[in-house]
């Protein structure tokens, strides 16, 4: 399947980008399908690839250490995946499982940073979508902590 540059437009990475900038960026994006119950990938495993939903759901779930996963968020089309893996080459944090049949484009870090040199806007622009990516991340943890704890600490008798 040949990735045109309205495949990107919808997503996160597209947000920034102008149509003719979103089919110079297609042009090294690859595309994947994922059967229902199948890994995109899994926790602990390396990956220099970025990931971008663009069709379908996938479960991220993360080990918790007795035995089993929780899954922790619902990745939607649109949404990226494995962006410190391919920031920095780091594991994976977490598994993900595609729920329902699923496709993502793919861009390999390689083939991204090739284009610094013709394409330097592209690459910023990537970036800050990626960087807004991560933070949402962030924000969506930070207030589930604060509803866990609010359920804790009302379940303790502090209110």
């Amino acid at each position: 399947m040949t990735i045109q540059g309205h495949d990107l437009q919808n997503t996160i990475l597209g947000r920034e980008l102008s149509p003719e900038q979103c089919q110079i960026l297609a042009g090294i994006c690859g595309t994947k399908s994922i059967a229902n119950g199948q890994l995109l990938f899994a926790q602990g495993t390396r990956s220099d690839a970025l990931f971008v939903v663009t069709e379908g759901r996938f479960a991220v779930s993360r080990d918790t250490g007795r035995g089993f996963s929780d899954t922790v968020h619902l990745l939607a089309p649109g949404e990226l995946a494995g962006e410190s893996g391919f920031l920095d080459g780091s594991p994976h944090s977490a598994t993900l499982r595609a729920v329902g049949d699923a496709t993502v484009l793919t861009i390999e870090r390689a083939q991204f940073e090739a284009m610094l040199i013709d394409h330097p806007i592209i690459v910023y622009k990537v970036m800050r979508a990626i960087v807004y990516s991560i933070r949402e991340i962030t924000r969506r943890m930070s207030q589930q902590h604060q509803q866990m704890l609010q359920y804790i600490n009302q379940g303790c008798g502090r209110y």
